[in-house]
């Protein structure tokens, strides 16, 4: 028990967890914060991995070509808001099913992105994002090397997820958003272009899932492989229903869920070889066991969540998953 407290000590004093903790979960927030926004509009777009996996496979492209991190990011969300408004064509204007069409938009933008990005696997990266320093906030004792060392798509994150809040519930775009989401029919009937709103809000949950992969591959990891995403888009979409469809709880959510990921490869590179090292981790806890903690959690997650929607009113949109016609009304 000692011992596994000392483990614990050692890991919570890791600066580099902590460091990992944010970037793990600026990543997860943006890209459940896209997801937040399409099934707010009552769009079920399961494709978050694919669209990842192109945002990150594009972002590190463009990182190549243009030397900048921020013109990288920025063409990964546009490429990737373009191959999300396939879904949108498909499931909203089509009528197609929701859950087909975009669990077929996750296995084409794995297989695209891979056939693309097979040239890349052996290039070093163009541009990656640098930790900031805001100075005296950055020598705080615990949380300046860590909150206020983080890169600028932290905060760039951060300021998203307070203008998605604003936008959603206190914004006539948003209203809108919300009452298409709840009754396509009613919304139609008061004058909102349903087909347009939820196109609209499908690409932007696509630049979102954009932003998210391109980040993985210009920050975490700076490299591309095709494997790289690894069932992180899949985590995000776990996160809204987490988050009950409320960016503010979304973003607690993908920090918890970051933290999990983070510690996994503690329990790898931080093993006790001999007495003469220290500061390291003596617990035998198998690391990959580990790293399945992220996805583990996520089912529990789901159910949990699902048992308690059977005594109580749910808090998703309405209508999400449910095509509309207009002819239908």
């Amino acid at each position: 028990m000692i011992t596994f407290l000392s483990d614990i000590g050692v890991l919570l004093s890791d600066t580099g967890m902590w460091k990992n903790l944010i970037e793990f979960g600026i990543l997860l927030f943006l890209a459940a914060l896209g997801e937040v926004i399409a099934e707010k509009s009552g769009v079920l777009n399961l494709g978050v991995e694919g669209m990842m996996a192109v945002g990150a496979m594009t972002g590190y492209w463009a990182g190549i070509q243009t030397g900048s991190p921020w013109a990288a990011i920025i063409i990964a969300a546009v490429a990737v808001a373009l191959f999300a408004t396939l879904h949108g064509v498909v499931s909203v204007v089509l009528g197609a099913d929701q859950v087909v069409s975009g669990l077929a938009l996750t296995i084409l933008g794995l297989g695209l992105a891979a056939f693309l990005g097979t040239d890349l696997v052996s290039q070093a990266p163009g541009a990656k994002f640098d930790d900031l320093s805001l100075g005296a906030l950055s020598e705080l004792p615990g949380v300046g090397p860590t909150l206020f060392s983080m890169d600028a798509m932290g905060w760039v994150a951060l300021f998203f997820g307070a203008l998605t809040w604003f936008v959603i519930n206190r914004t006539r775009a948003g209203l809108n958003l919300r009452a298409v989401g709840e009754s396509a029919a009613t919304a139609d009937a008061a004058g909102t272009p349903v087909v347009g709103t939820r196109l609209i809000a499908v690409a932007i949950g696509g630049a979102f899932a954009g932003l998210a992969g391109a980040y993985l591959t210009l920050k975490i990891t700076p490299s591309w492989n095709e494997s790289i995403v690894g069932g992180l888009g899949w985590i995000a979409v776990a996160l809204v229903i987490f988050g009950a469809w409320r960016p503010g709880r979304v973003l607690i959510g993908a920090l918890l869920f970051g933290g999990l990921i983070a510690v996994g490869p503690r329990f790898q590179t931080r093993r006790c070889n001999g007495d003469e090292i220290t500061n390291c981790i003596t617990t035998e806890i198998n690391p990959i066991l580990v790293s399945m903690l992220p996805y583990l959690l996520t089912i529990l997650v789901l159910v949990v969540l699902s048992i308690r929607s059977r005594n109580r009113p749910s808090v998703a949109p309405a209508a999400i998953g449910q095509a509309y016609r207009r002819e239908e009304r």
